[in-house]
Order: structure tokens, then sequence, then C-alpha cells
């Protein structure tokens, strides 16, 4: 009786962690997890289609992107930060959901029924090659977002796809109405859920790109596979409103799932800092300032090998069709690799050798697949002998190279950073804890997003092209990693001192306060 009772407890443990949500629970979490695959579907292709759009355009190339970034992303963000708070004070929270959402659906099916059919009207190319005659060759990619506006817009609110639907109405939503116990179990889940979307958007991003073989002559290829596409886009978009009005309609109305009192009492109000506070306050606290560097390499990394990578892709790839089928392919394995290293590595290499060797992952990995990357780009003529031996191009290893990078830069983001850059706020007080992640978000956010791209602006202006800036490049990137491998074993020796020091009150009785981090 009592192996029988050992096996079942057992059992019952193994259930809980491969599958934490209890049964009666389901009613909440499948239409909450249905609604973030939807939202991560419609983020994989938007993200693909935008940078097929906008690298392969005429006149352009990845070159555009960093200016885009810079003086088209981050002030239409700010805008839409100031209309959404304007819009939180006059209309209901699901109103203002079903606002934001149609926003972003009906200026796609706009983009492909009118902006991308009447192209050759709406875009100034005779003004644009006057420009480009008059202009430095580093302003290129400046010209080549007034060339193509509308590809530029479309690349704008794709990317804002990812910062309102899904950080700022789902998250939101989520934290609104999910209580801290079920968070615990559910939001995991969720994560896994967000890797099987890009399983699902990949291969379909892929056929319908491959769909050109099929088309007959004369008939543009892109434009059709741009409309499957959107077309999925929008219909996602409206699946997304259609659950978010069944869960207000039968959970939130559900004592079980949702007390509005309840969930309010339960989370803390984050403090609002500006870039000038959070600048004093990371500066005042060497734990959290270790932690910002952290976030801020990446973000930086991950920006500079991103345009260099995604030109030599546009010279492998030139045609927009099978420019997006690659990418489809990319977001294909970023999503199988991701989730296998969610489920089978990351937990295991935490528990067995612990938060530094885990924080310390993500740039190593970066470093090595970062290193073959640039290597086969900058002495590509020297290589002529291996390349031959491989029977391949010296171009398309730097691509597979920098695919390689890119997926499991992404994969161990998921999987190694995040889990540990959360972890390391567990052994802070509940002050230093609330302040000090306000301030990363706030100063990690900008620096993270922007830093990359103001580099690789700054040296396009300088040097002309991405091709002349790839050494330079190569040399910051490195800069940066061992920066960020510096920080990453100095905060985890204090992590562990700090944890330790927990531990230790807790087994002696004493009330548990973290000490300072200065």
């Amino acid at each position: 009786m009592s192996t029988q009772t050992n096996t079942t407890t057992q059992f019952g443990k193994l259930r809980s962690y491969l599958w934490p949500i209890h049964t009666w629970e389901l009613k909440k979490f499948l239409p909450m997890a249905l609604m973030f695959f939807f939202i991560n579907f419609n983020y994989t292709i938007l993200r693909d289609t935008k940078d097929s759009l906008i690298v392969t355009a005429p006149g352009s190339g990845a070159e555009a992107i960093p200016f885009l970034k810079l003086w088209g992303v981050l002030p239409f963000a700010i805008l839409f930060m100031i209309v959404y708070s304007k819009l939180s004070n006059i209309l209901s929270k699901p109103k203002l959901f079903y606002t934001m959402i149609s926003t972003f659906i009906g200026f796609f099916a706009l983009f492909a029924l009118v902006l991308y059919p009447n192209k050759e009207i709406l875009h100034p190319t005779e003004l644009a090659d006057k420009l480009q005659a008059v202009l430095p060759q580093g302003l290129s990619g400046l010209v080549a977002i007034f060339r193509n506006w509308t590809y530029a817009l479309f690349y704008i609110m794709s990317e804002l796809w990812g910062s309102v639907a899904l950080s700022l109405l789902f998250w939101g939503f989520a934290n609104d109405t999910t209580r801290p116990s079920e968070s615990k179990r559910f939001y995991g889940a969720l994560g896994v859920g967000a890797n099987i979307a890009m399983l699902v958007s990949g291969p379909l991003i892929i056929y319908f790109s491959k769909i050109q073989d099929k088309i007959p002559a004369g008939v543009d290829a892109w434009g059709v596979t741009l409309n499957y596409l959107i077309g999925m886009v929008v219909a996602s978009g409206l699946i997304v409103m259609a659950i978010y009005a069944w869960i207000n309609k039968n959970v939130l109305t559900d004592a079980r799932f949702y007390e509005p009192a309840e969930v309010t009492k339960a989370k803390k109000s984050k403090p609002k800092m500006s870039l000038g506070e959070s600048f004093k306050y990371l500066a005042q606290s060497k734990y959290v300032g270790l932690l910002a560097i952290l976030v801020i390499s990446y973000g930086v990394a991950i920006n500079l090998v991103e345009v260099t990578w995604k030109n030599q892709v546009k010279l492998m790839y030139s045609n927009s069709n099978d420019y997006s089928a690659f990418m489809g392919e990319y977001s294909t394995l970023t999503g199988a690799v991701t989730l296998f290293m969610m489920l089978f590595v990351s937990s295991n290499i935490l528990r067995r050798f612990g938060w530094t060797t885990g924080a310390l992952i993500t740039p190593i990995v970066i470093l090595i697949t970062g290193a073959g990357f640039f290597a086969f780009i900058i002495f590509r003529d020297s290589l002529t002998g291996l390349v031959a031996m491989l029977g391949t191009s010296p171009l398309m290893l730097a691509v597979m190279f920098g695919q390689a990078q890119n997926i499991m830069s992404k994969a161990t983001k998921y999987s190694l950073f995040d889990p540990t850059k959360e972890m390391a706020y567990i052994p802070l007080d509940q002050e230093v804890k609330v302040k000090g992640k306000a301030a990363i978000d706030v100063v990690g956010a900008r620096l993270g997003k922007s830093g990359g791209s103001l580099i690789n602006q700054g040296l396009i202006i300088l040097f002309g092209s991405i091709t002349a800036i790839t050494p330079y490049i190569a040399i910051i990137l490195f800069a940066i990693i061992f920066a960020w491998l510096w920080a990453a074993k100095s905060l985890g020796e204090l992590y562990s001192t700090l944890t330790n020091e927990k531990e230790e009150r807790v087994k002696s009785g004493e009330p548990v306060v973290a000490k300072s981090t200065t």
C-alpha cells in the first residue's frame, strides 16, 4: 500500500512538473493560451514579412533597418503610447483592447488592398533618385525609407505589434486578471505555447512564399504571397478579439477564476521612473547596475549582428519570395530549438550548474557563433580552399553561420537569459526589486533596442555601406560581449552571496530582509 502511495505521489509530482495546470482551470487557461498563440502567430509572420519588404525593396537593403528603428519605430512608439494613455482615460479596458487591435488589422488590410497594389503611384521614385544622387552614400538607408515609404510604414506597424499587442495588451490583460498563485503555473506554459506558434507560422510562411512557382507569368507573385500572409494576420487578429470577448463574458464573470478585489489587492503598483531617475538608481546599486548591463548588452549585440546578417541574406536571396521563404525556415528552426531548450535543457542547466553558468551561456553562444559568422565575411577571400572542400560558397556559409547565431541567441535568450534575469531579482528586498526592475525596464528597453541601431547607423554614415563597416561591427560586438561576460560573472558572485545569506536567515528564523546591493 505504501509503495502504491509513493508511486502515486511521484506520478503526481511528475505530472505537475510537466503540466502544472489543473483540469478545472482549463476554462481560463486554454483561451488565454489561444489568444497568446494567435498574437505570437501574427508576430512571427509580421516580423519576417516586414524584413522581406524592406530588405528586398527597390533601392533598399539591410542598411535601411537602423534608420527605420531609430527614426521610424521609436517616434511612432512614443506617439502610440501617448494615444494609448489618452484613450485609456476615455474608454473602458475592453473597448481600448478592441480599438488597438482593430487599428492594427485595419492598417494591414489597407496595406494589402490599397497601398501595395498602388505602390508605383504612391512611391516617390524619381525624387528619391535625385536625393540619392546628391546625398552621401551613407544616407542611402534614409533615402530608401523615403523611396519605399509604404513599406516603411508596414515595417513600423509590424514592429509595434510586438510592443502593443503582445507586451502592452496581452500581458497587461493577463497581469490584471491572473492571480499570483496562477501566474506561477500559467506563465511558463504560455511561453511554451508561444514557441509552438512559430512552429505553425514558419511553415505557412514557407508554403505561401514558394507559391511563386504556381503563379502565371506577368502576375506579381510577391503581391499574391502578401495577400495570403496578411489575410492570415487579419483573420488571426479577429480571432484574438473573439477570444478576448469570450473570456470577458464567460471567465471573468466566474468567481472561481476572477475576483477583482482579490487580484488588485495582491498586485503591487510599479513606480514610474524617468530616464534620469533610472540612471541615477542604477548607479547607486552595483547589483542592479550589473543586471542592467546584461539586458543592454543582449539588445545591442543582437541588433549589431542582425543587420549584417540580413545584408548577407539579401545578397543570397534578392527575390522577395525567396527571402521570405528563407525567413520562414529561420522562424521554424528558432521555434523548434527554443522549445527543445525550454523543455529539456534550461531547467537541467540551472539545477545542476547554477545561476552563473546559466547566465554565461547566452553571451558565450553569441561570441562563438558571431566569431564564425564575421570570420566568413571578413576573411572570405582567404577561405576559398576550405569552401571548395565543403562544396559551398563563402556567402552561403556566412548566411548559415548568421542563421545559427540568430537561432541560438533567440533560443538561449528565451530559455536561459530571461529566466536567469528574473531569478536575479529574487534575493532582493521588495523596494530594491520593484525600483530596480522599473529602472532596468526604462534604461534597458531604450538603450538595448536603440544602441545597436545607433552604432550601425553612425558607422554606415561614416563609411558608406554595411560591407565596409563589418570589421568594426565585429570589434564592437566582441567588446560588448566581453563586458557582458564580466557583468554576468560579477553578478553571479553577488547573487550567490545574497541567496546564501537569505537561506541562512530562513534557517535561523531571522527576518528575511535583503542587505544593501550597493
